[in-house]
C-alpha cells in the first residue's frame, strides 16, 4: 500500500522541469514535491539514448530515497528515451511529458493540423510524432525543432525584437501550413506562450505540455486513490546536482514564486 502522504517525485535534466512543478502546486496545493534537476549534466538532448536512460534511472532511483508515491519525468528527453524503461523496471507509477500533451492536442484539434516544436533530440526522436499518428492516422504533423529557445528563455528574454525575431523565423512555416494547435514540446517553452502567441494569433490553440502532465498527475492519483489526505498546504523541496550560474532568478521565474528549500544532490550520489 502506498502512503498518501508521501511526497510526488519530479526530475528533468535542468529547471525548465519547474514549469511542471509550478501546475503542480496549482492543481495539487496539498502535495509536497520532492524535485531533482540534473544541473551538473544538462543538457540531455546531446547525449546517446544508452546515457539518457542511465541517468534517467539514476534519477529515479534518487528520488526513491524520498520514499515518492509516484515519479514525473518534467523532461520531455527523458520521456522519448527512457519511459518505458523505467516503467518496466520499476514497479512505481511513472509517468512522461508526452501522452498528455498528444491527449490534448487530440481533444482540441478542428482541421486534424496539429504543430509540435521542441529541442533538436526531441523532434528527431519522432516520440510526439508516433503518438498522433497511432491515435490517429489522418492528422497531419508539422514538427519543428527550435534550438535558440532555451537559451533565449535562460537569458530572461521572454519578449522583445529579439526574441518575436526568433520566434517568427522557427514558426512562420507551422502559422503558414495553417495549423490550428501547437504543443510546447519543451518544459521551457511555456515561458514564451505570451509572445508565441502574438505570433500564431488566436486562431491556434497552445498546448502547454507542462500544464497537461500536471493533470494527467491528478487523474492518476484519484484513479489509484493515492491523493494526499492532509488539507495544509504542501512542500516543494529542490535538488540541484550542481547549482549553475543564477540559478535562483531562473528557477524562480520558471517557478513563479520563491524557490526556497534547495538541496545539494552531489553528482556522486546520482552515480
Amino acid at each position: 500500500m502506498i502512503d498518501n502522504n508521501r511526497p510526488i517525485g519530479v526530475f528533468d535534466s535542468g529547471l525548465g522541469g519547474l514549469t511542471a512543478v509550478r501546475q503542480l502546486i496549482k492543481i495539487l496545493p496539498n502535495e509536497d514535491i520532492v524535485y531533482l534537476g540534473d544541473t551538473a549534466r544538462v543538457p540531455y538532448g546531446n547525449k546517446s539514448k544508452k546515457a539518457i536512460i542511465k541517468f534517467s534511472t539514476q534519477n529515479t532511483l534518487y528520488l526513491l530515497k524520498f520514499k515518492v508515491k509516484l515519479i514525473v519525468l518534467a523532461c520531455n528527453t527523458s520521456s522519448s528515451f527512457a519511459l518505458n524503461r523505467l516503467k518496466y523496471n520499476f514497479k512505481i507509477p511513472i509517468l512522461g511529458v508526452i501522452t498528455p500533451g498528444v491527449k490534448a492536442a487530440l481533444e482540441v484539434t478542428r482541421n486534424k493540423r496539429i504543430g509540435i516544436i521542441g529541442t533538436n533530440v526531441t523532434i528527431d526522436s519522432n516520440a510526439y510524432q508516433n503518438k498522433i499518428i497511432n491515435a490517429d492516422p489522418s492528422i497531419k504533423i508539422f514538427a519543428k525543432s527550435c534550438p535558440l529557445f532555451v537559451p533565449i528563455i535562460e537569458e530572461g528574454w521572454l519578449s522583445g525584437k529579439i526574441t518575436s525575431s526568433v520566434i517568427r523565423k522557427y514558426l512562420m512555416p507551422l502559422k503558414n501550413a495553417k495549423i490550428d494547435t501547437l504543443i510546447l514540446g519543451c518544459t521551457h517553452y511555456p515561458l514564451l506562450k505570451p509572445a508565441i502567441r502574438n505570433i500564431m494569433g488566436p486562431g491556434v490553440k497552445l498546448i502547454d505540455s507542462a500544464k497537461e502532465l500536471a493533470i494527467s498527475v491528478k487523474q492518476l492519483m484519484d484513479k489509484e486513490g493515492i491523493a494526499c489526505k492532509r488539507k495544509t498546504k504542501g512542500k516543494a523541496r529542490f535538488y540541484l546536482s550542481d547549482k549553475p550560474y543564477r540559478f535562483k532568478s531562473t528557477g524562480e521565474k520558471f517557478l513563479g514564486q520563491e524557490m526556497s528549500h534547495v538541496f545539494s544532490a552531489k553528482e556522486s550520489e546520482l552515480g
